[in-house]
């Protein structure tokens, strides 16, 4: 696992030990980041679920301006914390060892406002996935213009349309896929 592109390109990158953190592929990353070309500069990110925080890191070499990582396991944030440090990114990181609803909570009273939410629950938790998504939408959470990816399993069909959220692209790869969605408002 490394970094594909930007400031840190090509570093290594740790992932947590078992079986219970998927960290995303390479080529889905890859992939992930030619969709979404160019970012916003200055982003505002969340990683939700982060595993091993590389999503998160990616934005960060790519120019965004903050990027918010949470996770509810220690070893994760212990590994995220490292791999913050190997890439000279903790200064523009915020990192939360809690569980996902209460962190989107925290995030509610803070006033925050994400432009990018990646959104990769614990394999087959789908109730933890909608309740993510119904507290992003109530909570207002994400930008006017922003966009929440869902890295999700083959098996899960998602509606085009969730909440206050209108999915306008979607990709396969394999036995993964990711959803991009927007506010619908700003979409129609």
């Amino acid at each position: 696992m490394r970094i594909i592109s930007g400031e840190r390109k090509g570093h290594k990158l740790k992932a947590p030990k078992g079986r219970e953190v998927r960290p995303t592929e390479d080529r889905i990353k890859e992939s992930l980041f030619n969709i979404l070309s160019p970012i916003k500069i200055e982003a505002v990110v969340l990683d939700l679920f982060s595993g091993s925080g590389g999503i998160g890191i990616e934005f960060l070499s790519r120019g965004s301006k903050v990027a918010y990582f949470v996770d509810i396991s220690s070893d994760s944030i212990n590994v995220i914390t490292e791999n913050l440090i190997h890439t000279k990114l903790r200064d523009k990181s915020i990192v939360l060892n809690r569980d996902a609803l209460s962190a989107l909570n925290y995030f509610k009273g803070k006033d925050v406002k994400f432009d990018y939410i990646y959104l990769d629950p614990p394999f087959r938790n789908h109730k933890l996935l909608f309740q993510a998504i119904e507290s992003i939408s109530k909570s207002e959470l994400l930008s006017e213009d922003g966009i929440i990816i869902i890295e999700h399993e083959k098996g899960l069909v998602l509606d085009n349309g969730i909440n206050s959220f209108i999915r306008y692209d979607i990709r396969n790869y394999g036995s993964k896929f990711l959803s991009f969605y927007k506010n619908k408002e700003v979409y129609e």
